[in-house]
This record gives structure tokens, sequence and C-alpha cells, in this order.
């Protein structure tokens, strides 16, 4: 994948073959990954397996760490996943299509770092799971990827999801208490990082 890039830069140039290939090789990736998070959180809920305590994010205690890696896995119940599936779905879908392997590098970039950030800085005492943080690090890398890359597209995608979910805008600033506004900011500015560093 990257030998073509180096080879060929724009084929998956807008409105071309490859790029429709591209775009939906990547919608059959992201439809796999969906039904896992429901699957977990099914498990999770009809078992009683207090996934969200054991999993998720604990700021600043040393037992929250391994939620760095686990948290966007778990929801805190059926509508939080609902409510992250769409967004993730349609934003994976272009973050993947401009080539697996620089996705997968990016998802895992804005894993750490915004979980790093969450444990850094969140609120203590409480516990934060949920695929948020990789949303809106998607949200910045597809921003911050139209900026550098010059890529129309991109730009076009981040303005459809805002216009579909305008209030992404606000889930960067402080909010309601059950958000974790920390995981949304640290999610944006890593995956604008990331955009530069996995950049063609």
């Amino acid at each position: 994948m990257s030998q073509y890039w180096t080879t060929d830069p724009d084929r998956l140039r807008f409105g071309t073959e490859p790029f429709y290939a591209a775009v939906g090789r990547a919608f059959v990736t992201m439809c796999a990954v969906v039904p896992v998070l429901f699957a977990i959180e099914a498990l999770d809920y009809w078992l009683h397996l207090g996934l969200d305590p054991r999993g998720g994010i604990i700021p600043r205690n040393v037992y929250g760490l391994d939620g760095i890696v686990f948290s966007p896995l778990l929801h805190a119940d059926f509508g939080h996943l609902y409510a992250n599936s769409v967004p993730l779905l349609l934003l994976g879908t272009f973050v993947m299509a401009a080539g697996a392997r620089r996705g997968i590098w990016a998802t895992a970039f804005i894993i750490l770092v915004s979980g790093l950030g969450v444990w850094l800085v969140g609120d203590p005492g409480t516990v934060v799971v949920g695929a948020s943080g990789v949303i809106f690090g998607y949200f910045g890398l597809l921003l911050a990827r139209g900026i550098v890359e010059r890529s129309w597209w991109n730009l076009g995608v981040v303005a459809l999801v805002a216009l579909l979910y305008w209030s992404v805008l606000f889930g960067l600033l402080p909010g309601d208490p059950g958000i974790s506004w920390q995981g949304h900011l640290f999610g944006f500015l890593s995956g604008a990082v990331a955009a530069i560093l996995f950049r063609r």
C-alpha cells in the first residue's frame, strides 16, 4: 500500500474507480468493527461482567492505566453505543479509505494519546469508557488531513459530520458532567497530530 502512494499519489483522487473501491473496502471493515462493540456490550450486560469499572480509564489511578487500551471497546450502555456507532462508522470509513496501514497506525496513536490525556487530567474518582475519543480523533484527523494534503473530500466529510452532528463541536468544551470532554479534546488534538505524522 505504501509503495502505491509513492508511485501514484493521486490514485485515490475523489471520483476515480480506485477511490470508490477503497471506500467500499473501508466501509466493510468498519461494518465488521461495530458489531464487535455490540457483542462486547451484550456480553457485559447479560453476564453481568462489570467490564466498565474493570476496563475503563480511572484518572490518575494506576489501576486505570489499562483502560487506555480497553476503554474504546466499552460503553456505559446500549444508548451510549448507539450514539457512537454511526459517526464511528462514517468517519472510520474515510480514515481507513486512505490506506489500512495508515488508518491502523493513526487509530493506535489516537487511542494512546487521548487515553493518556484522560488519565492525566480527567476528573478523579470517575471511570471513562467509550469510543468517542476515537471519533473525535477521526474528526480531527480528517480535518487536518484535508488541510495538510489539500484533500477536499476529507474536508467535505468533516463538514457533513459537523452538519449531522453539530453538537460535536460542543463536546470539546466542559459541559455535561457525565461526558468526558477531556477525552473528546485530546482525541481531536491527537487526530490532528496523526494526520501530520502519517501523511502521504
